[in-house]
């Protein structure tokens, strides 16, 4: 049984959610819950948001699902729009600031047979 979750437009660059998903990549799911709680970085919260709506959407599918037996099968992470916006600098210049956002995508399956790692 595979399970979808999508958080679209979360604030922050593809790039350095990317670094988060990669830790999470194949994992099982109360594994990666406890991975990224104690990670510091800013995108392990929002990639932890989605994780636990997969979860939530896996449990609300289907009554009878163990949640011990949830993997991460697949995540990605793609570039959202990019916001832009001008700071005044020296001398009459300006900078522009890049605001980018991201879209979180997390797919869970059940493992077959215990649960645990072979």
């Amino acid at each position: 049984m595979e399970v979808t979750a999508r958080l679209r437009y979360a604030p922050g660059s593809a790039q350095k959610m990317r670094l988060v998903a990669n830790l999470i990549r194949g994992k099982a799911v109360q594994d990666a819950v406890n991975l990224l709680t104690v990670t510091n970085k800013v995108a392990a919260r929002h990639v932890k948001k989605c994780l636990k709506s997969a979860i939530a959407n896996a449990e609300n599918r289907e009554d009878h699902v163990d949640v011990d037996r949830l993997y991460v099968k697949e995540i990605f992470v793609d570039g959202g729009p990019v916001a832009k916006r001008v700071r005044p600098a020296p001398m009459g210049r300006a900078f522009r600031i890049l605001r980018r956002q991201s879209h979180i995508t997390i797919k869970l399956d059940t493992r077959k047979g215990d649960g645990k790692k072979k």
